[in-house]
């Protein structure tokens, strides 16, 4: 059964929800494929939000309060910051056997 995010929104009346829901079926409908890889999880949000337009885009966003708008726009910003650091060749990673040599990529 593929879910659809918009007939989900149709659907439930409340936000919370509406959150509440499309997290609760994405996770039960692709829990046994998931290993915890940040890549797994963005392939559901992207399809969670593939058939929405901009208008449906527009409307989730204005349904926001203030306290949700900030958490997308911090988590927004730290993923393109964290991108930037990424392509900039900038850090190292700090594990233990690490220590004593050259940092291989």
């Amino acid at each position: 059964m593929e879910y659809k995010f918009l007939a989900a929104l149709a659907f439930y009346n409340y936000k919370e929800v509406i959150y509440l829901k499309i997290i609760e079926d994405a996770f039960k409908m692709y829990k046994d494929h998931l290993t915890g890889d940040e890549e797994d999880i963005l392939v559901v949000v992207f399809g969670l939000l593939d058939d929405c337009n901009h208008q449906d885009l527009d409307k989730l966003i204005r349904e926001l309060n203030h306290e949700e708008k900030f958490e997308m726009l911090v988590l927004y910003l730290y993923e393109k910051l964290k991108e930037k650091v990424i392509q900039e060749g900038i850090g190292h990673i700090g594990n233990i056997d690490d220590q004593n040599g050259p940092i291989l990529h």
